[in-house]
């Protein structure tokens, strides 16, 4: 019943044009993450050590107040997240909406992350040339540090220049794991 009542409510906010924020959690390996999407596309995974009520409020002022649990609105994310975590995909479909990434260095860190192959890693000095400034690599690792769209923008895939693993939001071990999972260390 339920389950019911939110897709009705989820139909008529979408048919209105009031739902401009999907989100839903994700079950996985890692904990239960939150992933939120845009008509545009995802814009949102935030980990299991984030306060998801914050990162809530966080989407409500940045992006609509617009915002409704709507799990059936990611269905498409959760399965690819599903299937990456069972080791049975390399690479994501889904739309991204860059939103969060804002313009210029940081937009541009962010993007070339997105191109950084499964199984492969890049350097924070590498990020900030391919961004366009090769002295920025402590900026490259900030804009890495605060990527809206982590594991599906591959931010674990970048290390440090010696080939530690630097740093990241859902913790070392987490990029650890990662990194193991896609034969990458």
């Amino acid at each position: 019943m339920r389950q019911d009542l939110i897709r009705e409510l989820t139909e008529r906010a979408e048919a209105e044009g009031l739902l401009d924020v999907a989100y839903s959690t994700v079950d996985s390996p890692l904990g239960q993450l939150l992933v939120a999407a845009t008509p545009k596309g995802l814009v949102r995974v935030v980990f299991p050590t984030e306060d998801h009520d914050r990162v809530l409020d966080e989407l409500a002022q940045r992006v609509s107040p617009r915002m409704l649990e709507a799990p059936a609105k990611l269905d498409e994310v959760r399965r690819e997240l599903d299937e990456y975590f069972e080791g049975r995909r390399t690479r994501f479909d889904v739309k991204l909406d860059w939103v969060l990434t804002g313009k210029g260095f940081r937009h541009e860190v962010l993007r070339n992350t997105a191109r950084i192959p499964y199984g492969r890693t890049s350097t924070y000095m590498e990020m900030a040339t391919k961004a366009g400034n090769r002295k920025a690599y402590r900026a490259a690792g900030n804009a890495l540090g605060s990527n809206p769209i982590p594991l599906i923008v591959p931010c674990h895939r970048v290390l440090a220049t010696g080939g530690g693993l630097g740093g990241y939001g859902g913790g070392l071990a987490v990029k650890e794991r990662l990194l193991h999972l896609e034969g990458a260390r």
